[in-house]
């Protein structure tokens, strides 16, 4: 069946029937929650069987389960994590400091895994600046590109353990951003040079990754006129210079960092060459107006979802909570060292 190249939200905790037929009709590639559609176990597995039958497929459904400040699951029915820096800044142990990043991805895909989500927006990758907005701050695994591309790879690793797809981000890179782009559109005055040596490296080492997501960033180095979302000169950087080939979606098209009607930001980025539309907001009207203007999948972005949905698989046998007692049993020990 065609796909129509977006990934949608929903509004709530179940579906409703307008949800349904829409979704029905228009056939998103995926999903993506949200804390708004998020109460117990039980609910979030049936809202995902749910968001499958409507599309009559074993569609992808997506999350922001980074842990720590960004995290839609949380207690008392999931583990809380401390922001992930705090784990990268434990000790001078970079092997151990590995393995509890593993084991804390592992945990996370296993929970996720568990509710029927297997795609999780992780690692991020952004290398952050001291004078940056905070918006990555303790979000990123470390302050140099060489750890955060070694670190990167090792969450990813943990993701997939468990069958869960992780998602590269946000390429070409938001750590130099002043602005958070969820409310305003950040520039970055940076050379090339210097992006090149810093900023492109992390997605640079693990371009193999099969997810990816944009920045909402304008570079006045790549493209002074629009941020990368909906630059051309933008995605053909991360196509050739990067030289990642795994399917690529937008961050969220209703983010203020962008403006003007949503199915002209829809467009825009298809055009520049983002293979899907992130659109997280479950607007019903939104999400209407993105269906009768954006094609379904182009045949390059059908080879990179099959290449990329090969990759989920069963999750083994975890507890959750053993990973974790796991990973705070090594923190422990690098506390101690």
């Amino acid at each position: 069946m065609a796909e129509l190249a977006t990934i949608f939200g929903c509004s709530g905790l179940t579906l409703t029937e307008a949800e349904r037929a829409f979704f029905a009709e228009s056939a998103p590639w995926g999903f993506i929650l949200f804390a708004r559609n998020i109460e117990s176990p039980e609910q979030v597995r049936a809202l995902c069987a749910e968001l499958r039958v409507s599309v009559d497929s074993n569609a992808p459904i997506l999350i922001d389960q980074e842990g720590g400040r960004v995290a839609r699951l949380r207690p008392p029915h999931w583990q809380d994590w401390a922001p992930v820096r705090d784990l990268c800044e434990a000790g001078v142990n970079e092997v151990s400091v590995m393995k509890a990043l593993r084991l804390r991805y592992r945990a996370i895909a296993a929970e996720l895994s568990a509710l029927g989500i297997d795609v999780n927006c992780v690692p991020l990758l952004d290398v952050p600046q001291p004078n940056a907005h905070p918006i990555i701050g303790d979000r990123a695994l470390g302050w140099s590109a060489a750890e955060i591309a070694i670190r990167g790879r090792e969450a990813a690793a943990g993701l997939l353990d468990c069958g869960v797809l992780p998602v590269i981000k946000h390429l070409p890179g938001h750590g130099r951003a002043l602005h958070d782009s969820h409310e305003d559109l950040p520039r970055v005055t940076a050379t090339l040079e210097d992006l090149r040596a810093t900023d492109f490296l992390p997605f640079l080492a693990l371009r193999d990754a099969a997810l990816g997501m944009t920045a909402h960033i304008t570079y006045d180095a790549i493209d002074p006129s629009a941020c990368a979302t909906l630059s051309p000169a933008a995605i053909r950087l991360i196509r050739e210079e990067i030289g990642f080939d795994g399917l690529l979606m937008t961050d969220d098209l209703s983010m203020k960092a962008l403006d003007g009607p949503m199915t002209t930001r829809a467009s825009k980025a298809l055009k520049a060459g983002c293979d899907l539309i992130l659109h997280c907001n479950g607007d019903m009207a939104e999400m209407q107006e993105i269906a009768a203007t954006v094609p379904n999948l182009t045949e390059a972005a059908q080879r990179r979802a099959a290449r990329a949905l090969s990759l989920r698989k069963p999750c083994p046998a975890e507890d959750p909570a053993a990973l974790r007692h796991a990973h705070d049993a090594l923190l422990q020990e690098m506390a101690d060292a």
